[in-house]
């Protein structure tokens, strides 16, 4: 893979497509969790986790779709 636009191999794929699908599950449980907490400093902390892993998503869904 010495192209950035190189295409993915089926392995890789699959392995990026599971990765993008946890990060989105994580991104709505951390914030869904920052919505049912009463303590302020532990609702900022949690939204700032589901910030992180918002940008890892969008990272990786940018990667995928600068492959295909």
């Amino acid at each position: 893979m010495n192209n950035s636009k190189s295409e993915l191999t089926a392995k890789n794929l699959a392995i990026l497509n599971d990765q993008i699908g946890a990060e989105a599950l994580l991104v709505h449980k951390f914030a869904q969790a920052a919505q049912s907490v009463q303590d302020q400093a532990i609702s900022s902390q949690l939204s700032n986790i589901s910030g992180q892993h918002r940008k890892h998503y969008d990272t990786l869904l940018n990667y995928l779709n600068s492959h295909q």
